[in-house]
């Protein structure tokens, strides 16, 4: 079986598979992954069943979704479900299921490695899908982070279009409603991630010079909301107009740069301010030292990253290839930020033409930002699953 990736529509989850599986002859893939939208919820186990008998995948994993997407495709507010197959010769593959008990019980580095069975050197990456209900994904990716220093996390959290607590996780014929799923990616393959925040910078960057928890005094010894009022005026006008309805703040990830970048910042919410002092509270805990630099998110900047992002991705891979990828978007994108449909599939596919692509739309997103994981929002965080070599991962 070679890898290919399919989409189905129709009410029937059925004639959905069989869209979606087209006529491909049964086979045996290395990894499918299965996204489907909640509209199938009573037929989930069902679905997983028939995949695998259909597939004969070595490992499967997938999980329900608000929205799910295809190559070239969103499906917003539909019946959908969504399939990637792998081959992946030479690959090492490895799916867990992990519980809210099991990351309370391993609270050291040799922990995961016993309870994972995988020293770090056989691991090039992770793929992580979670529930954000039941399961603390920012603790499980500190823990993963300190246990295999340096190896990326990609993926999302699950996500359902009715209301409430309604999330699935699928790993083999298994539907499960907690934890989180990992795929440990070794061997001959990796993956490579592009994690698009949706900002673009504005103004100069500045230095923190005075901080608590969250709130920030001064940037450069200046209130940093006098520093945001001069930086909006400087601004052409129609910018000007944009950023003050999408401000944020970004975080570089590391202050001994000469210069900075999209893609070194972490994006984190602006959550208001003080008119009185010029304080500002934002999103993250920062440090006296850190360099911040404002930025605006709306369609026209998250459109305009993801194509540079992905640029950029595709020029550092260069001859290696990748098989497939899995996008996980933000709940927030879609048509509610672009206004069209099928944005972030279109930009990937514009990159990689014909690439098999599959995902979902997130309660979170999960991907490295300059080397270190984070859970994100907003965010369209993209695995490229590429042969392993020298940089690879980065």
């Amino acid at each position: 079986m070679v890898t290919f990736a399919g989409l189905g529509t129709a009410h029937d989850w059925r004639l959905a598979l069989d869209q979606a599986l087209g006529e491909g002859a049964p086979g045996s893939a290395d990894a499918v992954f299965v996204f489907a939208s909640s509209h199938y919820l009573s037929a989930f186990g069902d679905i997983l069943g028939s995949v695998q008998e259909r597939l004969r995948p070595k490992t499967l994993l997938g999980c329900s979704g608000q929205a799910v997407i295809g190559t070239q495709r969103e499906m917003e507010g539909v019946p959908a479900l969504s399939v990637l197959s792998l081959k992946l010769p030479g690959a090492m593959l490895r799916a867990y299921h992990i519980t809210q008990d099991l990351l309370a019980a391993a609270p050291d580095t040799a922990s995961w490695h016993e309870a994972l069975g995988l020293r770090p050197e056989a691991v090039n990456a992770w793929v992580v899908l979670a529930d954000p209900f039941t399961f603390d994904s920012e603790a499980l990716l500190t823990a993963l982070s300190s246990a295999y220093p340096g190896v990326p996390l990609v993926g999302g959290m699950a996500s359902s279009a009715g209301v409430g607590q309604h999330t699935q996780l699928f790993l083999g014929s298994e539907v499960h409603h907690s934890g989180a799923l990992l795929l440990a990616v070794g061997g001959d393959w990796t993956v490579r991630p592009v994690v698009s925040q949706g900002a673009v910078p504005i103004g100069e960057t500045w230095t923190i010079t005075d901080s608590e928890r969250n709130v920030v005094r001064t940037v450069g010894g200046r209130p940093p909301l006098e520093v945001l009022v001069d930086t909006l005026r400087a601004l052409p006008p129609d910018v000007q107009q944009r950023a003050s309805r999408n401000l944020l703040v970004g975080l570089a990830m590391d202050e001994y740069r000469d210069e900075f970048r999209r893609g070194d910042f972490l994006i984190r919410n602006l959550l208001g301010a003080d008119q009185q002092s010029g304080v500002v509270a934002i999103g993250d805990v920062p440090r006296v030292g850190q360099t911040l630099q404002f930025q605006m998110r709306d369609g026209e900047a998250a459109d305009e990253e993801l194509r540079e992002m992905l640029r950029e991705a595709h020029e550092a891979l260069g001859t290696r290839e990748p098989a497939g990828a899995l996008l996980c978007a933000c709940n927030g994108r879609g048509m509610g930020l672009f206004g069209a449909p099928n944005h972030d599939a279109r930009a990937v596919d514009h990159e990689f033409a014909g690439l098999p692509v599959a995902g979902f739309f997130c309660n979170g997103e999960i991907g490295p930002v300059a080397g270190k994981n984070y859970l994100h929002g907003f965010t369209a965080s993209i695995a490229l699953f590429v042969p392993a070599g020298h940089g690879a991962a980065n």
